[in-house]
Parts: structure tokens; sequence; C-alpha cells
């Protein structure tokens, strides 16, 4: 499979959104919201809150990066970010399950439930802007 595919002007545009948010998100894990983002930890987790906050922070702030920047991996990026976006569901899932408040918006189930079909379309997201869906489509063939 190629690392590289051209992408269309609209898919360029959602990509930079995407890794902006990524960087923007993983600073928020880092800074103000390090807090808000230890209840999305479920308790199962044999790591310190803190530490998987500051961890998946880190991460997110490289795959947007690479994502912005690493044209020749462009492809791979966006497998690991849909990867990575599989990965932090079950925190999600938890935080739905154990009722937890959070960002001053998930402050009820049906907001909880809601938030739990964006991570598909985040998945999507990551490997429609890469062009690794197209890129796994050529390969495929």
């Amino acid at each position: 499979m190629k690392n590289y595919i051209e992408t269309s002007t609209i898919q360029k545009v959602f990509r930079i959104l995407l890794a902006v948010f990524m960087i923007y998100a993983g600073f928020s894990h880092l800074t103000f919201n390090r807090i808000e983002f230890q209840t999305q930890v479920p308790d199962w987790v044999p790591l310190s809150k803190d530490l998987v906050v500051i961890l998946s922070g880190i991460v997110e702030m490289i795959l947007g990066l690479t994502l912005l920047f690493w044209k020749k991996q462009r492809v791979n990026i966006g497998w690991l970010l849909a990867l990575f976006f599989v990965l932090i569901f079950p925190g999600n899932v938890a935080q739905y399950l154990e009722g937890k408040d959070g960002f001053g918006v998930l402050d009820t189930d049906r907001a909880r439930l809601i938030r739990l079909f964006f991570q598909p379309v985040l998945i999507a997201w990551a490997l429609w802007s890469s062009g690794a869906w197209k890129a796994w489509r050529i390969s495929n063939k």
C-alpha cells in the first residue's frame, strides 16, 4: 500500500482541521483540561489517570503534527490516528456508563451518549482526509 496518495482540496482542508484539532486537544490534555480528561480514564486502567492523560496528550500532539507535516507517511498516519480513536473509545464508553461529568457539557447521560456517536465520525475523518481509504481501495483492486 502506498504511504502517500494525492487528495482533493477539501480533503486537505479537513486534514488540516483534524491535525489542528489534535494538536489543540493534546495541548489541552497537558494544561487547562488535564483534570477534565482524567474523568474519561476508566478505573480499570492500571496506570495513574494523570499519566494516561499526559501520555495520550503527547500522542495526540504527535499524531496531529505528523498528519500536518509528514506528507510521505500520511496514509500510515491516517491509519494510526484511526486506531488511536478506536483505542480511546473505551474511555468514552466508561464515562457514559459511569455517569461521569466532563467539560461542562457532558453532564447528562444523553450528552454522553450522543458523544459516543462522534467516535466513528472521527475514525472516518482520519481515514478519508489522509487518503488511507483511497490507498486501501487501490491496493485491494
